[in-house]
């Protein structure tokens, strides 16, 4: 089959979830026999045609000049030179920014869309803007062919709300190796005697909440939080959390760090609340991460028994009180498992090459 993957900035990733999606699952259907087509931006760092048996499409992206607006003018952009090409399938990343574009979609290529998150519901967006996002759900929902939702709660969420059927196809991750201790010598930490939250500084993501909960317990153990500040809301947090247990760390790149901080903590914070399968859970479940998450149907789908919850700060200070990770390695094995059982790239390709089989015959 010929494949085309649009609605990310690129691969190799340089960005964020869904290019590492698209990394994997690209070179994955390569290995199938399939021919696959991702489209970059212009100005990705790589700018091959070709990258691990994949084939580059780079289209113009003005987004690092004239901002958000950019992002249509990228999408617009893949979806025309889309039409160009004989794609038996385009599997659309998203729909933010696309879906306005749709209705020129070649009508000869079978159109998906993974559907990520509400992102409507994400309170770092205006009124107006939030009004936007929903309108471009619902062009999403009229234009898509076959929907596919990376988390049982979107799932739910779509039929609820639109009365369609979409497949439950999961997000991916890969088994940490072994944890590197230079990493807690670089930021100054010792093994299981901190908490750790990394997420993007946003409300949505309860940052505020975990941060409240913290400042209240009687732990003198550290609370590591990994993540930009160089926003307005992550410089309110640096500002109005000024305690000196906290350890902000803003950035921290490379996998295999992330993944050490992960493990070497005491528990590990997870206050996403609006979005579908987040790939940083699955990396805590893959780092044999002790997780307390936020309770919400898009986490404990996930992680099930295996996990604690919280919907209130009340309840994080008693679990950073009472909680040592050294008696509860039937949680962090159970969750480790289900990555290799249930979350596996490989397992995520062979369900996306099988699905795309079945709608193409």
């Amino acid at each position: 089959m010929r494949i085309a993957i649009i609605g990310t900035r690129g691969i190799p990733n340089n960005y964020g979830g869904f290019e590492q999606f698209a990394e994997y699952l690209s070179v994955g259907l390569v290995k199938k026999g399939n021919e696959v087509v991702v489209y970059n931006s212009h100005n990705h760092p790589y700018q091959k045609k070709k990258w691990k048996g994949v084939q580059i499409i780079h289209c113009f992206d003005p987004e690092y000049m004239i901002g958000t607006t950019g992002q249509f003018i990228y999408d617009l952009n893949c979806i025309i030179n889309s039409r160009k090409h004989n794609f038996d399938i385009i599997l659309q990343l998203g729909y933010t920014s696309s879906s306005v574009w749709n209705r020129i979609m070649s009508k000869d290529a079978i159109l998906l869309t993974n559907m990520d998150g509400i992102e409507w519901k994400r309170s770092k967006y205006s009124k107006k803007v939030q009004q936007f996002l929903k309108y471009a759900e619902r062009l999403a929902i009229k234009y898509t062919d076959y929907f596919i939702a990376d988390s049982i709660g979107i799932q739910e969420y779509l039929k609820k709300t639109y009365n369609v059927k979409s497949t439950y196809i999961a997000y991916g991750a890969e088994l940490m190796g072994y944890p590197n201790p230079a990493v807690l010598v670089e930021f100054k930490l010792e093994q299981y005697a901190y908490d750790i939250l990394i997420a993007r500084m946003e409300p949505e993501n309860n940052i505020e909440m975990i941060l409240d909960g913290f400042i209240n317990s009687n732990k003198e153990r550290d609370l590591v939080v990994i993540g930009s500040l160089n926003t307005k809301f992550g410089k309110r947090i640096a500002k109005k959390y000024n305690d000196k247990r906290i350890k902000y760390l803003g950035f921290v790149s490379g996998i295999e760090r992330l993944n050490s901080l992960r493990y070497f903590s005491n528990l590990y914070f997870h206050g996403h609340s609006v979005g579908g399968t987040n790939p940083s859970l699955l990396e805590a479940m893959a780092s044999n991460a002790l997780i307390c998450s936020h309770d919400n149907i898009f986490n404990k789908s996930i992680l099930e028994q295996d996990a604690f919850y919280f919907s209130e700060c009340n309840k994080i200070c008693d679990l950073m009180n009472s909680i040592s990770k050294k008696s509860f390695k039937e949680f962090t094995a159970n969750n480790y498992k289900k990555i290799n059982k249930l979350y596996s790239w490989d397992k995520i390709v062979d369900d996306y090459d099988t699905f795309f089989k079945n709608i193409s015959l």
